[in-house]
């Protein structure tokens, strides 16, 4: 694997969690109370989080293979 494509798929990983905790933190309030995150613990929210992280990825990684 050459030194670019590591650092790119850094960088989409990078993004993904960012971006995918915008959205979740943005939509915690609304969200059942199961499913929100408490600080410092592992919970249902926990989980949620992730998955929003996940479709973060894999749009960008889609994005990224339609160019």
């Amino acid at each position: 694997m050459s030194k670019p494509s590591v650092f790119m798929n850094f960088l989409e990983a990078f993004v993904a969690i960012v971006l995918g905790n915008v959205v979740y933190f943005i939509l915690m309030p609304s969200l059942p109370p199961l499913a929100q995150h408490h600080r410092f613990h592992t919970d249902l929210g926990t989980l949620v989080d992730f998955w929003f992280c996940l479709v973060a990825f894999g749009l960008i990684r889609t994005a990224r293979k339609w160019k």
